[in-house]
């Protein structure tokens, strides 16, 4: 049966911003806790050559919990939290660039492409510095050298904080590839989200929203930023 109802859309304004940023960041960083171990892994996986460490995603989780403990699975864990900072600038973003074109063109469409885009241009800009940071702490192992840098000091917690380790790999990224070496990989996740993120929210509209919207409703952006967010912030 088709839903008659008319839901009416929640803008910028109708917001209460405290409340939004609070639970945001809480469910957030709930789901990140849950997975942030198989991101480890997999990233692990598609370091590694071959099969020389570990023969798959059971085998590297067993392994990494005997040779590390449980914090084994969460290096890099800290700086990666950072990148829920690009997850509410990605909504800002989103919402006042929509504020902004609604001056200039009333279409709904046009105002989800340039904020879109907009976002995501934000989010990236955040995001790829942490991630790059992150990864290479996520290659710390005790034994045999993954990545391009190894941490100077001890990886069972003795003369090394967490912190202080992500200070040496700064160091020594900023040494071997200057201030570019935090953004490897920046134009192609702008190439790869941008477009996405443009043809994502106009297409979410079309489908959920409008005056007598496809689905015979108007969609609430909330449950457009949920969507969003599992896709576009990783």
């Amino acid at each position: 049966m088709e839903d008659k109802r008319n839901i009416q859309i929640i803008e910028w304004e109708h917001l209460d911003k405290k409340k939004f940023y609070v639970f945001g960041v809480a469910m957030t960083m709930m789901i990140r806790v849950s997975v942030y171990p198989f991101t480890l892994i997999r990233t692990r996986l598609q370091v590694q050559k071959g099969k020389s460490l570990y023969h798959g995603t059971f085998d590297a989780f067993i392994k990494i919990l005997r040779a590390d403990g449980v914090t084994g699975l969460y290096r890099g864990f800290l700086v990666n939290t950072f990148t829920l900072i690009s997850g509410q600038c990605y909504v800002t973003t989103y919402e006042l660039t929509r504020k902004f074109v609604a001056d200039y063109s009333q279409s709904n469409t046009v105002k989800s492409l340039v904020a879109g885009g907009s976002a995501s241009l934000v989010a990236q800009s955040i995001t790829v510095p942490i991630d790059v940071v992150s990864q290479h702490l996520m290659m710390q192992r005790k034994g045999e050298k993954m990545g391009r840098f190894q941490v100077h000091g001890n990886l069972e917690g003795q003369g090394i904080v967490a912190f202080g380790q992500t200070k040496d790999i700064i160091r020594q990224i900023l040494r071997a590839d200057g201030l570019r070496g935090f953004y490897r990989g920046y134009v192609a996740s702008l190439l790869t989200y941008i477009p996405n993120s443009a043809v994502w929210w106009p297409f979410y509209h079309f489908y959920a929203g409008g005056n007598k919207g496809m689905l015979g409703v108007t969609g609430l952006r909330a449950e457009g930023w949920r969507a969003r967010h599992g896709h576009e912030l990783r």
